[in-house]
């Protein structure tokens, strides 16, 4: 069984994975090459806000519910 220290980092790292590849799946459409469009990096800035976004109310519900046990 994982320590909770590990048990977090590793939700964090699986959290941060699940980022990377749906943003990249839905934001890069082109050829890859050194620089991102100027589209792809705004794709990629919202999609990542969208996902902090998420993450963050789905907590906050977690939360709430908790609270009213």
């Amino acid at each position: 069984m994982l320590r909770p220290n590990r048990q977090a980092k590793a939700k964090l790292q699986a959290s941060i994975h699940e980022l990377t590849n749906t943003c990249w799946n839905t934001c890069i459409t082109g050829s890859i090459s050194s620089k991102f469009s100027k589209s792809e990096a705004q794709c990629l800035e919202n999609c990542v806000d969208r996902f902090l976004d998420s993450s963050l109310y789905i907590v906050r519900q977690i939360e709430a519910q908790k609270q009213q046990l």
